[in-house]
């Protein structure tokens, strides 16, 4: 079950919006493409773009989400004339497609872009620019698991001060499934949503904080 950061209908206008962003920062203002995506990652305006802020994602456009991230983050920046150009460039094609990601795996832009800098997005439009979206999604996946190989219940069950047996013992789900599910040998996301359920409350947590992204 693929769980998206919010509505489908808003993805186009975000992907826009945060390429111009990334454009207008980078290429009119000059920044530098890992300072401002640092600066987007640990910003409010981030976290209200990645949950699908309607004013966030559709109320502005590009020159105007960059400067609020710089204002927000007290970043230093001499100001330009809004700047969106026809014809688009691989900073703006970083943002059109981290965007993207963003929405069609739930990460946060701060773990996205904790894992993949700005910088190496930008590198990666010779390879994936003329290719479907979804070859760079699928692609940022490697990259994600590759940097986080412990699943998502491992973790929670990790923070709780579990071990497995007590987590089996706590929830009522078998000692057996639990190692599965860790080992990746069985996908947490398509099992019943009654195991969900049990491992959630016994995690204190939602069920989609245990589903795989």
């Amino acid at each position: 079950m693929a769980i998206h950061a919010y509505a489908e209908d808003y993805v186009a206008g975000a992907q826009r919006v945060l390429g111009d962003a990334v454009d207008f920062a980078v290429v009119t203002l000059g920044l530098k493409p890992d300072a401002f995506g640092t600066a987007f990652a640990v910003s409010d305006t981030s976290k209200q773009f990645g949950s699908g802020n309607p004013r966030y994602v559709a109320g502005m456009n590009g020159c105007e989400l960059a400067r609020k991230v710089l204002t927000e983050t007290g970043m230093s920046f001499a100001d330009a004339d809004d700047a969106m150009y026809i014809d688009k460039s691989p900073e703006y094609w970083a943002g059109w497609a981290l965007a993207f990601y963003q929405w069609y795996s739930g990460y946060s832009f701060m773990e996205i872009l904790t894992v993949v800098p700005l910088s190496e997005l930008i590198d990666m439009y010779p390879a994936f620019h003329e290719m479907d979206v979804l070859q760079f999604a699928d692609r940022m996946q490697e990259k994600m698991k590759a940097a986080h190989p412990a699943t998502r219940l491992r973790m929670r069950r990790e923070n709780c001060g579990l071990s497995q047996s007590e987590l089996a013992a706590d929830s009522g789900v078998s000692l057996r499934q639990i190692q599965l599910f860790e080992q990746r040998q069985r996908d947490i996301n398509k099992t019943a949503s009654e195991t969900l359920l049990r491992l959630s409350r016994a995690l204190y947590c939602s069920m989609e904080d245990l589903m795989e992204r």
